[in-house]
């Protein structure tokens, strides 16, 4: 059943939630812009219930405040309960603004609005706790660019014509601002002047994209927080094209020539994720106790999450054969704890980058994750069912032949079909 059966309320994972907005009025009394209560269950037909209970409690403080009554609505309503527990603090706020009031004159105390700054400010520390570093670091930026250059603004007081110019500043940002102690923290327009006279290059679309699509859902937040009525930027349209850069494939024989390098720091890890499928992170995150053994199955890595790293989805987590030639490679590293202890994922793509320009193997989208990609189209190539590969390498929407999604459907392929495809896949000698 969907939240719209019910008026003012909707389903939030398990749990039924209620929000209602106030009159304009009464929200400016309240110091509050919505009545937002949870109703503390997952079945539809109690959520209907009490959100009738709440509606009525809703109706009672709008009529009081409007009739600048001094008495207050109970905090707990006969038939709701324990289940409910109203907004305290809008509660509170009719308390301090109604009493020893006149009932035709009195003082509102309007709230100051809140800034860009400080609600820029709130929403990262809640991203902070829900969001990996990596992830985190990319939010971060993009709304710091943003109120770089609107910090003083009150929330309400952005518009479209605030949405267009900022579309139009960041398309004008060089790839390079940032990456430098120079360019380091610039403001918006800072970063902007630097980038017209430093570099004639700029950001791709699909980076622009990934910058405005951040600031539209911090925009949400403050939309379902009751600090905004509607999102300004909804109706502001994002017109740059994006082109897709896919990654390269490497050949036989660039395959042949890195791992011919034998290089000391990265050499091992490359083997792994070429022989595996598995993404720089995944490799780097393995432990000695992540390798299982089973009996005339050999041994296997179990992808999964630990103190060192999480899983981009849920299908991330998965058991993939050790490739024959890999057994070798085990044998040199740690006996226990990390198998890659001084490694980061930023160590892996950095040392790969100085290995391809070592080789002069510069071309567009050959990266260190193309070693998956390489592990992906050997399977592909040896006749491996896109949906068996999938399971493999961990993609969160694998698809059968007949077009339907297979983990709804299948526990997944056996241990024994697993290791018949990895064996398959040769390094290039």
């Amino acid at each position: 059943m969907s939240s719209a059966t019910i008026r003012y309320a909707y389903l939030k994972g398990q749990t039924w939630l209620y929000r209602r907005n106030y009159p304009k009025d009464v929200a400016t009394l309240l110091g509050t812009q919505a009545l937002k209560q949870s109703l503390k269950t997952s079945d539809a037909k109690v959520a209907r219930q009490r959100a009738a209970e709440v509606n009525a409690r809703y109706d009672e403080t709008v009529e009081q405040v409007l009739s600048c009554a001094t008495t207050l609505p109970q905090t707990t309503t006969a038939a709701g309960g324990a289940w409910t527990t109203p907004s305290e603090r809008a509660l509170a706020s009719l308390r301090a603004t109604l009493q020893h009031s006149d009932p035709v004159q009195y003082q509102v105390q309007v709230q100051p609005k809140q800034t860009v700054q400080d609600a820029a400010r709130a929403y990262l520390m809640i991203r902070q706790q829900e969001l990996r570093s990596g992830g985190f670091k990319s939010v971060r930026y993009s709304i710091e660019l943003f109120q770089s250059k609107y910090a003083g603004m009150t929330l309400s007081t952005l518009g479209r014509d605030e949405g267009r110019e900022f579309l139009t500043l960041i398309s004008q940002l060089s790839p390079f601002v940032g990456k430098s102690q120079k360019t380091r923290g610039l403001s918006l327009d800072a970063a902007v002047a630097w980038s017209r006279s430093a570099d004639k290059r700029r950001i791709t679309g699909r980076t622009q994209r990934r910058i405005w699509s951040q600031v539209k859902h911090w925009l949400d937040w403050c939309v379902y927080e009751g600090e905004l009525e509607t999102n300004p930027f909804a109706s502001v349209r994002f017109e740059t094209k994006v082109r897709y850069h896919p990654y390269a494939v490497p050949t036989g024989d660039e395959v042949r020539a890195m791992l011919k390098q034998d290089d000391q720091h990265i050499g091992h890890v490359m083997q792994v994720c070429l022989l595996t499928g598995m993404r720089a992170g995944e490799a780097v995150g393995l432990l000695r106790e992540d390798l299982v053994a089973k009996g005339n199955l050999g041994r296997f890595f179990h992808v999964r999450p630990n103190e060192l790293r999480l899983l981009k989805t849920d299908a991330a987590e998965r058991q993939v054969p050790v490739h024959s030639m890999l057994d070798t490679v085990l044998d040199q590293l740690p006996k226990a704890g990390p198998l890659f202890p001084d490694l980061t994922v930023r160590e892996v793509t950095k040392r790969f980058a100085t290995l391809r320009k070592r080789l002069d193997l510069e071309r567009p989208g050959l990266v260190f994750h193309s070693t998956r990609k390489w592990f992906i189209t050997q399977c592909e190539r040896t006749g491996v069912p896109e949906h068996f590969t999938a399971s493999l390498v961990g993609h969160k929407s694998a698809r059968s032949e007949n077009g339907i999604t297979y983990s709804i459907y299948s526990a997944g392929i056996s241990d024994e079909q697993k290791r018949g495809i990895v064996d398959q896949i040769r390094l290039p000698q």
